[in-house]
């Protein structure tokens, strides 16, 4: 995951030389997480549509799910509570595939990676190893980087470089390599925060070594490197996507952080060999700066975004790799979130900051702005040892996409199910879930139950970070009269 807010980011990493690990070390298992249960998950509708969500972003890598019908008229008291469990620090979202969740936290001096059974947070299996990052801008020192879900084996890059594949059933570690150790990485802005791409048999890894490589492949069973692309620009808290463009596969990543001067852009990569096939520099112009907002593509182009007073820029990529830029815009710089594409409009969160954030459409033919708002959500927050109510916006928060709209999770803990039109957008329900800052990781969709991270402390309820299972099982949501 990603972030920036002025100085505001999330991002993720790895480390050490590639070896096997046939069996597990004793001492890599510390106690498993406690659930506390409050609500069956309730029955799926026998029409229901149904994804998995084993990697960053979701199924198809753009934060939207097909699944369907889900109850979203949930009211001001929010969706049920399904079951929680209480968490370190961190801001990777979790990974769900045939009803195991893995999630990626640090308590204390170890990053963990704990499996559970999603619909009722019983642990299947945990594993975990020192960590000792410190940040550099006093944000969270757990992981960022997401687990990533492929043929039962679960792969994960913690924040100082520590690459482990893990078998999904039983938890043993299958390889694990130090990237920060083995490609001579220092530590960057956030550390590690780039989620790893699977493609065919490879793992698509961001590096961002200064003299290269930036990009690595490894067999993803094995953990051997099998190529390495691009000698300049750091990693960026961006993840690779993968993309075809004129019939041809082409892996895209969006790099840039910790250099100075600031450089970084596009490279679109071959993964059947690492060749670079084309790059478009695209960066702040601010030292303190990342690129971390995953590319959107469609038809032959690609949006790119980032915030620092960039905005957003559209390249259409030709039959022969070469690259051509469509259009810019200062209206639209989004931070960390993935801006969603849907009926020829991008829908995002521009902005870094909590003053100067929200959501935006913008045109995806001519990168015009439709419209821009910033509502205003009403909380009681607990404040200089006394409750006042406050009105606070979406802020870093995050957009998921439905065939019914959009949920939008606000940074404070809003939940709100939002319909998006070229013309606006209308509310139709929202609850405060819980009041606490962070919440920039992006939730979660599995066979109708919604996963959301509290990252920070409640400042009203004074619960610490949780991960929390809704659901949003139940009949196709109620029409609004007059519809």
């Amino acid at each position: 995951m990603h972030l920036v807010r002025g100085w505001t980011i999330l991002l993720v990493v790895a480390g050490g030389a590639c070896r096997a690990a046939d069996s597990p070390d004793q001492d890599a298992r510390p106690p498993a997480a406690v659930v506390t249960r409050h609500a069956p998950a309730g029955e799926l509708s026998p029409e229901a549509v149904t994804e998995d969500w084993a990697a960053f972003l979701g199924p198809r890598g753009d934060m939207t799910s097909r699944e369907s019908p889900l109850k979203l008229d949930f009211g001001p008291q929010g969706p049920p509570l399904v079951w929680e469990i209480a968490t370190g620090s961190g801001y990777a979202a979790p990974a769900v595939s045939g009803g195991k969740l893995v999630f990626f936290h640090r308590v204390g001096d170890q990053e963990r990676v704990e499996c559970v059974a999603a619909e009722t947070g019983e642990s299947r299996w945990t594993y975990g190893y020192p960590s000792h990052y410190e940040d550099r801008y006093r944000f969270g020192n757990g992981p960022r980087s997401s687990p990533v879900i492929a043929d039962g084996l679960v792969y994960t890059h913690g924040v100082e470089g520590p690459l482990h594949c893990f078998d999904l059933e039983s938890g043993r570690v299958v390889w694990k390599l130090n990237t920060s150790t083995t490609y001579d990485v220092p530590q960057d802005f956030f550390g590690v925060g780039s989620t790893p791409l699977v493609v065919g048999d490879l793992l698509i890894v961001t590096i961002g070594a200064p003299n290269g490589p930036c990009v690595v492949a490894l067999n993803r069973r094995t953990g051997k490197e099998t190529w390495r692309a691009g000698d300049t620009w750091r990693a960026g808290y961006a993840s690779p996507v993968l993309a075809t463009l004129h019939g041809k596969p082409r892996v895209l990543v969006f790099a840039g952080s910790d250099d100075d001067p600031p450089t970084g852009g596009l490279l679109g990569i071959d993964p059947a060999d690492g060749r670079v096939a084309f790059r478009f520099p695209f960066r702040s112009r601010t030292y303190a700066s990342v690129n971390a907002s995953n590319p959107v593509v469609h038809d032959n182009r690609v949006f790119l975004s980032s915030s620092y007073r960039t905005g957003g820029v559209q390249v259409e990529i030709g039959p022969d790799d070469s690259v051509r830029e469509v259009w810019r815009t200062r209206d639209f710089g989004a931070h960390f979130m993935t801006p969603i594409l849907r009926d020829g409009h991008l829908y995002g969160i521009s902005g870094a900051g909590r003053n100067d954030t929200a959501m935006v459409c913008l045109d995806w033919s001519r990168g015009t702005s439709r419209w821009r708002e910033a509502p205003k959500w009403p909380v009681r927050k607990r404040q200089d040892g006394a409750d006042r109510k406050v009105d606070l916006s979406i802020m870093l928060g995050s957009l998921l996409g439905l065939p019914e709209g959009f949920l939008a999770l606000g940074e404070a803990g809003h939940l709100a199910w939002l319909t998006p039109t070229p013309e606006g957008y209308l509310e139709r329900t929202r609850a405060s879930l819980f009041v606490a800052d962070e919440t920039w990781t992006p939730p979660v969709l599995w066979h109708g139950l919604l996963f959301v991270c509290q990252n920070k402390d409640d400042t009203t309820a004074g619960t610490g970070p949780r991960l929390l299972c809704y659901s949003l099982r139940g009949e196709i949501p109620s029409k609004q009269a007059g519809e």
